[in-house]
């Protein structure tokens, strides 16, 4: 019995000593891999990603160049920090950056397929165009579709009035606003701000972004069998997950009743036919597993980016009470008491766009965009990079890069504005990214930016509780998020007495 214990210490010790050996051997840098900073036996440079990534890349990018490795506990990657090396990459070889990296997080998650994560080839392209086809049949493609955003900035509007002035938090309120927006494309209709089901979801869907750039996701990638332990927040993403999969299974079920072929009242209905037309074919990638992973991203993706865009405004606005004047003179003159501003507006309203624009190149609302892969072997700046390669692009970097930007430390929305005072594009502005996976609902998006913005200082002043200044250190996550804060919104407008985009 002795002798069989040793055997068996034996044999456990051979396969501990072969998994270390096998470790260690994937952690070496391929042959003309680009150079990187010093890793930990293991876990690479894991741990360097717990806190403030996106800060971490750029400064060592001031060490190693703008294209750097980490290690990611055995997943080499690679880091593309500035905005001309951004530019060289996504825009100058798009194909060969296309792709999405299979970590064992995605293929959990999403099994690399759906809209966001699917793979670059068939199953991209096809669920690509069929939601811009969607975003421009059901949503910011309609001219209608701009009185429908109108209408959801009264609702919000309203709620914020029920405040009567006094503080609040408006996470709530301006989250479920934004979602309706993407609602309306997918389902066809708005939720209720009290629906608690799908508040609910929205909720995991949000802590979910927090949990995919924890420490442990990235252990989960680089070790995937710690599945297996009962604690970890990957296992909080992972139950999080399959409820709202099952919530997503139940509420397609429901807006598919009483569909009409080839007559799609929304994204559901046009997916389904799509899956019908190409029932006979078994290279298509429609499936009803695909379509539930399309809602979700669509549904966050629609959510999460926008609403902390206009909570990040609404933060600064307050912050800045001389900022926040110069956009309601803007919004006065322009626009006046008689009407609520509109899409038309925007080229009038300069200063607004001014302050959107750096709103979102401050505070990087998705600093790291979505991880990409090389669909192919290629070489950029004298560096090999093999096929599948896992492709970091810092657009934080892009967006404080001093060749670009004076002082970007500061938020300075004149920055945005030329010496006569009109509104200037600026190239290295890349909050959506750039390249073939560049956010397809960038339209709908500033859209609802500007008008949810706009009104929003229309009818109230914004301003904190007395003695309350709030932190402007985000929450991190996939994307920057401020922390919570109260606000108190004084009545600047009389009430609107109806809904069509007068008074």
């Amino acid at each position: 019995r002795e002798s069989r214990q040793r055997a068996e210490s034996a044999l456990l010790l051979a396969v501990v000593t072969l998994l270390l050996i096998r470790q260690l051997l994937k952690q070496r840098r391929p042959r003309g891999f680009p150079p990187g900073p010093s890793r930990l036996p293991l876990i690479g440079n894991v741990l360097s990603l717990a806190s403030e990534p996106h800060v971490f890349m750029r400064k060592q990018s001031e060490k190693h160049g703008q294209i750097f490795s980490l290690d990611l506990g055995g997943i080499s990657a690679v880091v593309i920090n500035g905005y001309d090396a951004i530019k060289e990459c996504l825009v100058h070889q798009s194909e060969a950056f296309a792709d999405r990296p299979s970590l064992p997080l995605f293929e959990k998650l999403t099994k690399m397929g759906g809209l966001l994560n699917s793979k670059y080839g068939r199953g991209w392209i096809e669920h690509r165009k069929l939601a811009v086809s969607s975003f421009r049949c059901f949503g910011c493609g309609q001219k209608s579709f701009e009185s429908k955003i109108a209408e959801e900035c009264l609702f919000f509007l309203d709620a914020v009035d029920e405040h009567k002035g006094k503080a609040f938090d408006p996470k709530h309120l301006i989250t479920n606003a934004v979602s309706n927006i993407t609602n309306l494309i997918i389902f066809g209709e708005r939720f209720a701000y009290d629906d608690r089901e799908f508040q609910h979801m929205i909720e995991m869907f949000s802590e979910n972004v927090e949990l995919a750039t924890n420490a442990w996701a990235f252990l989960y990638n680089a070790f995937p069998w710690i599945k297996i332990l009962p604690f970890g927040k990957h296992q909080r993403l992972f139950k999080n997950a399959a409820e709202v999969y099952a919530f997503l299974v139940k509420i397609i079920e429901r807006f598919s009743q009483n569909r009409v072929a080839q007559s799609p009242r929304h994204y559901i209905d046009a997916y389904l036919d799509e899956m019908y037309k190409t029932s006979g074919d078994p290279e298509a990638s429609y499936s009803k597993e695909n379509l539930i992973f399309s809602v979700g991203e669509l549904i966050i993706a629609g959510t999460e980016t926008t609403t902390n865009a206009i909570r990040w405004g609404v933060l600064y606005m307050a912050l800045y009470p001389n900022i926040q004047g110069e956009n309601e003179k803007e919004i006065d003159r322009v626009v006046g008491g008689a009407r609520f501003p509109c899409w038309d507006d925007k080229a009038s309203m300069v200063y607004t766009e001014a302050v959107l624009h750096e709103v979102l190149r401050f505070c990087n609302i998705v600093p790291l965009g979505i991880f990409h892969a090389t669909s192919v072997d290629t070489v950029v700046r004298g560096y090999s990079i093999p096929k599948g390669t896992t492709v970091i692009t810092n657009l934080y970097s892009a967006h404080f890069d001093e060749k670009y930007w004076d002082h970007p430390e500061l938020f300075y929305p004149e920055r945005f504005l030329d010496g006569d005072g009109n509104f200037i594009k600026r190239e290295a502005f890349v909050p959506f990214s750039l390249g073939r996976r560049h956010c397809l609902g960038e339209q709908l998006a500033r859209m609802e930016m500007f008008l949810f913005f706009s009104t929003l200082l229309q009818r109230f002043h914004l301003g904190f509780p007395p003695g309350s200044v709030p932190s402007v250190a985000p929450r991190l996550g996939m994307t920057l998020q401020p922390q919570a804060y109260c606000i108190c919104a004084t009545r600047r407008q009389p009430d609107a007495k109806c809904r069509t985009g007068k008074f």
